[in-house]
């Protein structure tokens, strides 16, 4: 689910984590052991060199091909298994990484925290969900709504009217196409959203708080949506757990959809205008559709396409205006 990377921030749209440090320093280390293209100095020069735009469209494309390939490992692994491996896996990296008990955890902060970690699982939980029963360009286009929803709440301007009017419009249409064939699908997208939506809520009250160090709070609430989350579905992941293989399978759908976009994001924000990285984000929905289309074979038809066009062109105002 942007991380979330939809983790690689503390939202995909409007909580951003800033980048100053060098690279090399940056990177999670999980991340340059288990990505060829993150592994190496030389490496790092050629990222460097590639333009933000194709770094950002790198890490959607890793991000949606993590998702797909946890849609193929569904007949192996129920879905409720592989969302849960994804969170321990992205929570192991970003733990190793940042080692967020240097952070002074007061029992607020863990608070806080804590809701924003379930909040990020039960997202997670609810889009894998979903997309064991929607194509994946459709359940991501029904979620985004979420996000689109908080930011117009936020300023009610003509722009935010019109783009929530948009997104409204296709996902009418997208339910007008799903909810005979897949209603359960249909709502665990837009629980999807929900989640979403107070992810990114809970994800400033932690970017606000000066003394959580920067990622320390995504870190550590990886790491409690992990262990939240574990009694309901580690049975769930049993399949992949004492198979070697599905095991590798399902923890390198959660470094490709999660910590390979968080790092090259990460890049491509040291070098675009904040506008512009916005507006890359509204491709997120139609980038979906396409590697659902071509790694699963999932289509969509004239209604569904349309339908998450008028999604792709909301957040596009959406973001615009906000920035």
């Amino acid at each position: 689910m942007l991380w979330s990377a939809r983790t690689a921030g503390a939202s995909r749209i409007v909580c951003r984590p800033s980048a100053h440090e060098p690279l090399t320093q940056r990177l999670p280390p999980g991340a340059i052991a288990l990505h060829p293209m993150l592994r190496a100095a030389p490496a790092a020069a050629t990222l460097d060199r590639l333009p933000p735009q194709a770094l950002f469209v790198l890490g959607a494309i890793s991000q949606y091909v993590g998702a797909a390939l946890a849609v193929l490992l569904f007949a192996a692994v129920p879905a409720a298994g592989v969302a849960w491996l994804r969170v321990v896996a992205a929570a192991a990296v970003l733990v190793a990484w940042r080692r967020p008990w240097q952070t002074r955890w007061t029992p607020a902060r863990l608070q806080l925290v804590g809701a924003f970690g379930v909040a990020l699982a039960l997202m997670n939980l609810c889009f894998y969900l979903a997309i064991d029963r929607l194509p994946l360009g459709t359940a991501v286009a029904i979620e985004f709504c979420g996000p689109i929803f908080v930011a117009a709440l936020g300023s009610r301007t003509p722009r935010d009217v019109a783009a929530l009017a948009l997104a409204a419009v296709g996902v009418l249409a997208l339910a007008d196409v799903h909810l005979a064939g897949s209603p359960g699908g249909f709502a665990l997208a837009a629980g999807a959203g929900l989640f979403w939506a107070a992810y990114i809520v809970l994800g400033h009250r932690v970017a606000a708080d000066t003394e959580i160090r920067p990622q320390d709070g995504l870190a550590l609430a990886m790491a409690i949506g992990a262990a939240g989350l574990a009694p309901f579905l580690v049975v769930s992941a049993v399949p992949a757990i004492v198979s070697p293989p599905l095991l590798a399978a399902c923890l390198a759908v959660g470094v490709a959809s999660s910590v390979v976009p968080y790092a090259l994001e990460q890049i491509a924000m040291r070098r675009l205008a904040r506008a512009r990285f916005a507006l890359l984000l509204a491709l997120l929905p139609a980038t979906a559709a396409v590697i659902g289309a071509i790694v699963l074979g999932q289509v969509p038809g004239l209604v569904e396409a349309a339908a998450i066009a008028l999604v792709v062109i909301a957040a596009s105002l959406r973001t615009h205006a906000d920035l």
